[in-house]
This record gives C-alpha cells, sequence and structure tokens, in this order.
C-alpha cells in the first residue's frame, strides 16, 4: 500500500475519535475566547475534523506528483470524504448547530453522486471529480469548521460566517450535483 492510501485510511480512522469526542461527555469543560465560550471538546473536534480534511489534499498531492494514483486510492478517497464530511453533519445536528434539512439535502447529494458513479462504472466510464465537486468539498469542510469553532473567530466582530457559510455549501452542493447529472445524463438514456 503507497503513502496516498495510507494517508486517506489515516483520514477514515480519525472519524471516530472525532465522534467521540464530539460526542462523548468527557468533562473537559469550556475555553473563553474573547466573548465566545467554546467547549473543548468541540474546539478538540474541529481540530481532529480540520487535520483529518486536510490529509485530503496532501494524498491527492502525493498521489499525483509522484505517479501514486491506484484504483484503491480512487476508490478510497472520496470515501473518505464523504464519510468525513457526513460524520460531521449529523454530530453539527445533534448538537443543534446546523439545520437538520441542510444536512439531508448535503448527504443526499453525495448518495445521488455516488449512485451516478456506480451507473457510469458499469458502463466504463469513471468519473473525476470537477473542480464546481471540489469547490463543494472546501466549502462543505470551512462550513463545517466554522460550525465546529462556534463562529469563532466572527463571534468577536459579530458576523455569522458560520450560518453563512452553511448556506454557501449548501448552494455548492446542490449546484454540483446537478452539474454531474447534467453532464452525464446519457447514463439514464440507455436501455438493456
Amino acid at each position: 500500500m503507497n503513502l496516498p492510501n495510507k494517508i486517506t485510511i489515516a483520514r477514515i480512522m480519525l472519524i471516530p475519535f472525532f465522534l467521540i469526542v464530539m460526542l462523548v461527555p468527557l468533562g473537559w469543560g469550556s475555553v473563553h475566547i474573547g466573548g465566545t465560550e467554546l467547549p473543548v471538546a468541540h474546539l478538540v473536534g474541529a481540530l481532529i475534523f480540520i487535520v483529518a480534511s486536510t490529509t485530503d489534499w496532501i494524498d491527492g498531492y502525493y498521489a499525483r506528483k509522484y505517479g501514486l494514483v491506484t484504483n484503491l486510492g480512487k476508490f478510497l478517497d472520496p470515501l473518505a470524504d464523504k464519510l468525513l464530511v457526513s460524520a460531521a453533519l449529523v454530530v453539527l445536528v445533534e448538537l443543534g448547530a446546523a439545520p437538520s434539512w441542510m444536512v439531508i439535502v448535503i448527504i443526499s447529494r453525495e448518495f445521488a453522486v455516488t449512485g451516478l458513479r456506480l451507473v457510469l462504472a458499469g458502463e466504463g466510464e469513471v468519473v473525476a471529480a470537477n473542480m464546481l465537486g471540489k469547490i463543494k468539498t472546501w466549502t462543505q469542510i470551512v462550513a463545517i469548521s466554522a460550525l465546529l469553532l462556534h463562529n469563532f473567530p466572527f463571534s468577536l466582530i459579530p458576523f455569522p460566517f458560520a450560518d453563512l457559510a452553511l448556506w454557501v455549501a449548501v448552494i455548492f452542493t446542490i449546484w454540483s450535483g446537478w452539474d454531474y447529472f447534467a453532464k452525464n445524463k446519457h447514463a439514464f438514456s440507455h436501455s438493456k
């Protein structure tokens, strides 16, 4: 197994730690930063999420730079992204920090595009992530990070950055999902 795939597996393995930190009452207390009270568990969870999200860029960089792109990596990398983002979004709903309907839209898009990729793969086509999909992923990561950090440092202004970032993520989620289906509608016109 090559280094990029090991990094991707490490990202997947960080998810249970993130969930434990965020959902198991560990009694770590809170820190006050400016006027923001931030539970230590949320700060640690945000750091785990940010580190895990950063590994997405690192494994892709190494895979492309050193010609280490593998079928396992093509499978694991988007799976790791979807697992990490979905886990974080479900945690945010559990904490009352994100509206469930927005999370349902985001997760539903992920299932739909994955289904489309499976249909196309059955026909021998591979759908690579396009620029809209990459923007969608990064807007989701930014929004989730801001929500996990209780809108810090923007809470000092005060400016509702986390809420706006989540709206932007939902918009890019819908737009990129529509784009994938519009560009690949031929997958549904074949009859067997």
